[in-house]
């Protein structure tokens, strides 16, 4: 007998294990329910699966993804291996937005517009205070308070890319194939399709929001279209099955189901903590649902950049130079 599990978008808590018969009697008095079992590729609108909904009278239909209306259908390509790009192939009309500098190149019959917020409304009726919202939580995620609009406003086909803004890898994720939500690091959304909606997701555990690598607030992705999250180093994928915890470094996760409980476990014995070299705490993320984790953080790499610069004081490795300074200046890898 199936044991199934239910969370109700917008809350945090999740309902279950309960067999068919219970999980039956609660779609019936929560249809907008999201519904997991094993076996099933990620949470589902439960009252869409007609193992739930079969002699269930009066089950309504499923609820629509969040972040409004349909996202434009687009087609791509993902370029490269350590430093990847992504190439958005749109036809007349189609748009797609990123954020700013992201453009590689573009075709002569795409046109750029720069928008107010993060373009989900571009173009399908959006009031100004749908924009200032908007607007509002780029700011408060760290993003820019713009965002690039690109459309195709020719015949045929046209292209337009985006590059990754450090070395790493490039995600393309559908939404509706994720329950119409992910929650993703700061500045991990690298563009998408035009009416995707980004938002903010808080982190609700004080220790989580201190200690959890990401801060108190995160990017929430929510629509039905696709969107392109770039994470640093290599991307690994992880399904957990319910109840299954992951301990993972603070600054290695990517993105997550928004079914994922995510919070920070103290890790054990004081050599572990003050030697180990991996802090106090840990990020454990706690299934049903499915992790991305990623192997060079950002802010790693930039320590390590910023200890082996020398006008910070740091030695330079692997040149081989007996002259110290002077080599490197004779050289041309150090500047006045």
């Amino acid at each position: 007998m199936a044991q199934w599990y239910f969370h109700i978008p917008g809350r945090s808590d999740r309902v279950g294990p309960m067999d068919d018969t219970a999980a039956r009697q609660f779609v019936r008095s929560t249809p907008n329910a999201m519904a997991w079992r094993e076996g099933l590729e990620g949470w589902k609108p439960a009252a869409s699966l007609a193992e739930l909904s079969s002699g269930g009278p009066g089950v309504a239909p499923p609820p629509p993804l969040p972040g409004g209306g349909r996202a434009d259908d687009i087609d791509f390509h993902i370029i490269g291996n350590d430093m990847q790009f992504v190439e958005v192939e749109l036809d007349p009309g189609e748009s797609a937005v990123a954020e700013a500098g992201a453009l590689m190149y573009k075709d002569a019959a795409v046109q750029m517009d720069t928008v107010f917020g993060d373009g989900s409304h571009s173009g399908q009726g959006g009031g100004l205070m749908d924009k200032l919202f908007a607007a509002g939580r780029r700011v408060v995620t760290g993003e820019s308070l713009f965002t690039t609009v690109y459309t195709h406003s020719g015949t045929g086909k046209a292209k337009v890319a985006f590059a990754a803004p450090y070395p790493g890898t490039v995600l393309a994720m559908k939404l509706s194939d994720h329950g119409g939500r992910l929650i993703c690091q700061k500045d991990s959304f690298l563009a998408g399709a035009r009416g995707v909606s980004l938002g903010i997701a808080f982190q609700r555990k004080i220790l989580t929001g201190l200690f959890g690598g990401e801060g108190f607030i995160m990017q929430k992705l929510e629509g039905d279209g696709w969107v392109f999250v770039h994470a640093g180093g290599t991307v690994v994928e992880r399904e957990l099955a319910a109840g299954e915890r992951l301990d993972v470094d603070t600054g290695c996760v990517v993105a997550y189901h928004g079914s994922i409980d995510m919070d920070v476990r103290r890790v054990a014995g004081l050599k572990s903590m003050f030697f180990g070299g991996e802090g106090v705490f840990l990020a454990t993320l706690t299934g049903p649902g499915k992790v991305w984790l990623q192997s060079l953080p950002f802010s790693r790499l930039a320590g390590r950049m910023l200890q082996a610069a020398p006008q910070a004081g740091g030695q330079a490795r692997g040149e081989g130079s007996v002259l110290g300074g002077l080599g490197r200046i004779l050289d041309g890898d150090n500047t006045f």
